[in-house]
């Protein structure tokens, strides 16, 4: 296994037991998956697809049924692995009559850190979540993008080479998004390796440098999110045309998948990019005035539904 990579599991697949009668649940099967140092790798799926299963795995919170992971080349539970990652849970516990301050002391004390050094470093993390203001506020008077900001702080105080986050973005508000993307980003920029799942998928495609989609436990899509969703995959190309004559609407129309006239505006939908130089040429020649001309690519989120449709069917059949 090469040094560059951090994770690494091989068929790990888990089997729960559910019920009087016992009955068998696979919310993991076969499950192999890379992280490589440096990188910021989103694990992505919806709602009980097994991401969470996967990540208390690789915290040593449960055991795996059958195949195996490493952290670092280590075996997980291996205490030196769990010395250089740092992790925040979903839905984590805080003991909210401690103030931010006390809190990540508490979580240092768990490193063996004391005296001017632990102070130093709870100074540095809670400027670099954004929290210094908040230093002596009790956990309890916290928001949820507060509290997710402190959470990730604790994550970092053993300066982990490794940081595992599991929803780090759910229930919050776009401007709490926006805080903990911005940091995810300082993350990477520090050298660290980010692994975190999430089921928004716009905010994984503004960070990652790959993605792994899980499906009922299945992965059933690993990439460069570029390749996955095809880099120059232009989809249609959205014309918006004033002034435009009725004879150039005319010759306009039929190239358009979706054509809405507004007042003195036309918004043509062309159904692909080849259409664009006709389009252009039908424009200048009925003397219209271009507004705007975007392209719509391929997204994240189109690869996922298209994903979940083509195989969601054979997942049900196979249970």
């Amino acid at each position: 296994m090469s040094t560059d990579t951090i994770i690494q599991t091989e068929g790990l697949t888990k089997v729960f037991k559910v019920g009087f009668w016992s009955r068998r649940v696979t919310v993991l099967e076969g499950l192999n998956l890379e992280v490589r140092r440096g990188e910021v790798f989103g694990f992505l799926g919806p709602n009980g697809a097994g991401k969470t299963t996967t990540i208390k795995i690789l915290m040593d919170l449960i055991y795996p049924t059958s195949g195996h992971a490493t952290l670092f080349g280590r075996p997980i539970g291996d205490n030196q692995a769990k010395a250089r990652l740092g992790f925040l849970p979903e839905t984590p516990y805080f003991y909210d009559y401690l103030t931010a301050a006390e809190f990540l002391q508490f979580y240092g004390h768990l490193f063996s850190l004391r005296g001017a050094l632990l102070e130093q470093r709870v100074t540095e993390l809670l400027e670099l979540v954004g929290m210094s203001h908040a230093r002596n506020l009790q956990l309890r008077k916290f928001s949820k993008g507060m509290l997710q900001r402190v959470g990730i702080a604790q994550a970092l105080i053993n300066d982990p080479e490794l940081v595992v986050l599991d929803e780090p973005m759910s229930g919050l508000d776009p401007v709490g998004r926006k805080e903990i993307r911005d940091l995810i980003l300082r993350l990477k920029e520090s050298g660290k390796t980010i692994f975190f799942s999430s089921h928004i998928l716009h905010d994984a495609e503004l960070l990652c440098d790959r993605v792994a989609i899980i499906l009922k436990g299945r992965m059933v899509a690993c990439g460069r999110v570029s390749d996955l969703v095809g880099q120059s995959a232009t989809q249609s190309v959205e014309m918006v045309v004033e002034g435009l004559s009725a004879e150039g609407l005319e010759h306009l129309r039929p190239l358009a998948e979706k054509f809405v006239t507004q007042g003195s505006q036309v918004l043509a939908v062309l159904k692909n990019q080849q259409q664009v130089v006709s389009a252009l040429e039908i424009v200048r020649s009925a003397k219209g005035e271009l507004v705007s001309l975007t392209p719509h690519k391929s997204s994240l989120e189109e690869l996922f539904i298209r994903e979940v449709k083509g195989l969601e069917p054979g997942l049900r059949e196979g249970q």
